[in-house]
């Protein structure tokens, strides 16, 4: 695709960019477009992966059909094979009529499945048959339905991992995987990571009617360039609308960007030594909740001091649970014992995970969808962390 056709979608999309690996993924995308192939995004969380599904659609035939696009990490489990299929009048409580679900409601169209590698296993025989003979049935009914419905996956799931260890089925990968495209990270992207920069503090700016957006330094640009954003785009647009409400200096420098963790470097360092890839995995994630809990506990304790003219010198006394003078006995149902720790595992880093999805759910007031999408989660994961730490009770 020429260049300045290229650089007409990217304004299009509002596509941030001048990477020849983003440029392949955008001509691989348009070149697929007028095919009916089944194809499976990958890549880490936060690259951006929402924009391929929907360019593949608008430059498809079907492009004048309905697009729907799916989170299936946010859909209970219990849920989501009506919503996907839809379900009969009085299949289950509370289903008081028929509902069509998004395979019928995209027939002709295009359906964009987000985060496919959270489907249950369940769902995922059900989202075979659809590839394979192109029809489903709704639940609570016996009668197949057919559909005309395109499917494009993303997930940022270690496919290979996840089919190893049982969690999706190796014949629906394939399916799924007949067109693959790996959307690069942000820090295999060069230069980037700077336009995107001056994007998001200009973005910043207006919606925060600030005097003047966010700029680098010489010296804070290579700091940038050097740092690992394990959250991608989503990070560093999260960092530079938190740096340009709580900075008072527009001129970003090296030591402005080490008081929110962005050292050259930080990420990734130490973490190759770990004796499995899984408890690495696990200790990056602990270490970016706690920046991210870290940076917004800051911002809380700045409008806390604001709100009771606190002065940065004094400190604010502790405040202490009252005394309970009535005991109060309950009966309680015995517990399950915690499941033995793995070979390998590191308790400490389940207390901190613990403790920072504790922290959040605190502080967006046990909103679950808000708490994950701080902590970098989806629902179903949240969720299933909230059971195994008890935090539910």
């Amino acid at each position: 695709m020429a260049k300045a056709d290229l650089n007409e979608l990217k304004m299009r999309y509002g596509i941030v960019g001048r990477d020849e690996k983003l440029d392949r993924v955008l001509d691989t995308a348009l070149q697929v477009a007028r095919t009916n192939l089944s194809v499976l995004i990958e890549g880490e969380s936060g690259v951006g992966k929402e924009a391929i599904p929907r360019i593949i659609h608008d430059f498809s035939l079907r492009k004048g059909k309905t697009y729907i696009a799916i989170n299936c990490g946010s859909i209970p489990e219990g849920t989501i094979d009506s919503e996907l299929f839809g379900h009969t009048k009085g299949s289950f409580t509370g289903a008081i009529a028929d509902r069509e679900g998004y395979f019928g409601a995209a027939n002709g169209g295009t359906l964009f499945l987000d985060e496919v590698g959270e489907l249950p296993l369940s769902t995922q025989v059900r989202l075979l048959r659809v590839l394979e003979m192109g029809e489903y049935v709704p639940v609570g009914s016996s009668v197949p339905k057919k559909t005309d419905v395109r499917i494009v996956a993303a997930t940022n799931v270690n496919m290979d991992r996840a089919i190893s260890e049982g969690r999706f089925r190796e014949d629906l990968y394939y399916r799924l995987c007949t067109i693959s495209i790996k959307m690069p990270a942000l820090r295999e992207r060069g230069t980037d990571v700077l336009l995107l920069f001056k994007k998001f503090a200009l973005d910043a700016a207006r919606e925060y009617q600030m005097p003047e957006p966010l700029r680098l330094s010489a010296e804070a640009e290579r700091v940038v360039m050097a740092y690992k954003w394990p959250g991608n785009i989503r990070q560093l647009k999260n960092l530079v609308e938190q740096m340009s409400i709580l900075c008072e200096e527009r001129l970003v420098t090296p030591e402005t960007l080490a008081q929110y963790y962005v050292v050259p470097g930080g990420e990734g360092r130490g973490l190759t030594t770990m004796d499995s890839p899984r408890e690495g995995e696990t200790l990056r994630q602990t270490l970016e909740m706690m920046k991210f809990a870290i940076a917004s506990l800051k911002q809380d304790v700045e409008m806390l001091k604001e709100m009771v003219g606190v002065s940065p010198r004094r400190v604010m006394p502790r405040l202490e649970p009252p005394v309970q003078e009535t005991p109060v006995v309950s009966v309680e149902q015995p517990r399950e014992e915690p499941p033995a720790p793995r070979k390998g595992e590191d308790l400490r880093i389940d207390k901190m995970e613990k403790e920072m999805i504790a922290k959040a759910l605190r502080k967006h007031r046990y909103r679950r969808k808000n708490a994950a999408q701080e902590l970098g989660l989806s629902e179903r994961t949240l969720y299933r962390k909230i059971k195994e730490y008890g935090l539910d009770e």
